[in-house]
């Protein structure tokens, strides 16, 4: 399981997730907040998300977005989705 915290808004198809909210790549959801994203894998994830376990970590690692260098805060224009 991958959890990751986002620091932007994204959107994957009909899917729409907030800055804020903690997406996974699994089910049963580890807490009840988190979102659910089957697609998630390393070539889906969009920047602006931290890894919030070592699944995240490695499947950061296989991604575009490797040396991402992460805000601290969450923006209010990062947070429309």
């Amino acid at each position: 399981m991958a959890r990751f915290r986002l620091m932007k808004a994204i959107a994957s198809g009909a899917l729409r997730f907030h800055a804020g909210e903690v997406v996974t790549d699994t089910i049963p959801l580890t807490v009840p907040t988190d979102r659910h994203w089957p697609a998630l894998t390393a070539a889906t994830m969009g920047s602006g998300m931290v890894p919030l376990d070592a699944a995240a970590t490695t499947m950061k690692s296989q991604s575009a977005w490797a040396n991402e260098v992460l805000p601290a805060t969450v923006l209010g224009v990062d947070s429309i989705g």
